[in-house]
């Protein structure tokens, strides 16, 4: 991964965990001075975050714990999430982490939950796909410069283990009365 995407994603992390998962949408004077998230999109209420998880993955081949952030859809009680790579020809690492190791956790708000990926296909893939570029356009450009069909990858909460708050979060600590 370049340096200048670890930053970016280094910086979105950052907002994320200092912001209970809160990220907002930036303004032309965030854009300018390199804030690494999108304008407001239409559709999108100002006042609610951007939807952005984050995604701690195994890596395929160094075994090490990653994290990205990722913009979702929620569908149902599973999370959605989508391999563009910003158009690359080329699926992000995150996918392929995922896919050999199908085990990972998903940042939403304040709580940490663990889930299992697998990848849609068929007319599953073809919904989700079809609502994402509903609720943001720039997908289907993504798409269309990546020249692939880009991967649908559903998130789904393992059931076996309850949602925990995020270490550090004032919600992970005891209350003494």
């Amino acid at each position: 991964m370049s340096s200048d995407l670890q930053d970016w994603n280094s910086r979105i992390i950052a907002e994320f965990r200092a912001n209970a998962g809160f990220i907002r949408w930036s303004t032309d004077e965030d854009l300018a001075m390199g804030r690494p998230i999108p304008p407001l999109l239409p559709g999108f209420d100002p006042h609610q975050s951007v939807p952005i998880i984050l995604l701690t993955h195994t890596g395929a081949t160094t075994g090490r714990t990653r994290t990205n952030p990722l913009v979702y859809q929620a569908v149902s009680e599973t999370f959605a999430v989508f391999a563009t790579y910003g158009g690359s020809p080329h699926p992000p690492s995150w996918y392929r982490n995922i896919t050999t190791n199908p085990r990972a956790t998903v940042e939403v708000g304040t709580e940490t939950t663990p889930t299992r990926a697998r990848l849609t296909s068929g007319t599953e893939r073809d919904r989700i796909w079809a609502r994402q570029v509903q609720l943001m356009a720039t997908f289907a450009d993504f798409q269309a410069a990546a020249g692939r069909q880009i991967p649908v990858v559903v998130l789904t909460p393992d059931r076996d283990t309850h949602p925990s708050p995020r270490p550090g979060h004032p919600s992970s600590q005891e209350q003494s009365q």
